[in-house]
């Protein structure tokens, strides 16, 4: 009986797969289109593909086209190609306005240029892409049902370019570029003064400000202390149980050390 099943299983897959070999020398789109279909709701989305792409111009304005597209954008999107889904969902929203597919391809579109957000280390340029077209969705649909989600991934989005941010600053303080990571960590708690890594910037810029300080000649020595304790309260103030607080508050023992030498 096993084996009955077996060479019935091998009789289906090998029509299947004659079948599918036919549709694609065909030159009747009809039967490409019926061939794509059937491939795509079993989610034999990379075949259903090559069906797509070889049928898309001759279906643009035939009623089928409408499904067609929806399901060629879709295709992509579940084989991960996602520049391809981006593209094919853009075209099918500005191609079908009034399809009731409308939200779900105009968020999917718009998901599939975060699904290209690299790690924050490298080029972030896809990240602000996929951050616009989500504000996109939102501002055009805010009473969607993807709404939640859009708003989650536009925050793990812009938490992932703060960090570059923030981490690009550290960068300077580790290298001991301590001028330009005090700038650096100005500018960075100027453009996201909201960011969950103020607190660790404050004392990084605290921390440049502090050995730009104590390594400096004598004739500069005495304002740049200064400028560190002004840095040392800004991040006291921001919250005084900092979990930098030891560490800080030794470094300040040591500027109010050195500071003692210009009063006498």
């Amino acid at each position: 009986m096993k084996k009955i099943i077996s060479l019935l299983l091998l009789v289906t897959l090998f029509c299947s797969c004659n079948e599918y070999q036919k549709a694609l020398k065909t030159e009747d789109v009809a039967v490409k289109f019926d061939m794509a279909t059937k491939l795509y709701d079993t989610g034999k989305y990379s075949k259903a593909i090559r069906l797509f792409e070889q049928i898309a111009p001759a279906y643009r304005g035939k009623p089928q086209a409408e499904k067609l597209f929806y399901m060629f954008a879709q295709s992509y999107y579940k084989t991960k190609q996602y520049y391809l889904a981006g593209y094919q969902f853009e075209s099918f929203v500005s191609g079908y306005p009034k399809s009731e597919k409308i939200q779900e391809a105009a968020y999917l579109g718009a998901k599939s240029y975060s699904m290209l957000s690299p790690v924050y280390s490298l080029d972030q340029v896809d990240t602000v892409k996929a951050i616009d077209k989500l504000q996109a969705f939102i501002d055009t649909y805010p009473n969607s049902e993807y709404l939640a989600e859009a708003n989650t991934t536009v925050k793990a989005l812009s938490e992932k370019i703060e960090k570059k941010v923030y981490e690009n600053a550290k960068g300077y303080n580790t290298i001991s570029d301590f001028k330009s990571a005090i700038v650096a960590f100005d500018n960075f708690i100027a453009d996201y003064p909201g960011t969950t890594f103020k607190e660790s910037a404050l004392f990084y810029k605290f921390d440049s400000a502090y050995q730009l300080a104590i390594n400096s000649v004598p004739a500069k020595m005495e304002e740049r202390l200064n400028v560190a304790v002004v840095s040392h309260s800004n991040l006291i103030k921001f919250d005084e149980n900092t979990q930098y607080k030891k560490k800080a508050d030794e470094m300040l023992a040591r500027i109010e050390k050195d500071l003692q030498k210009f009063t006498k």
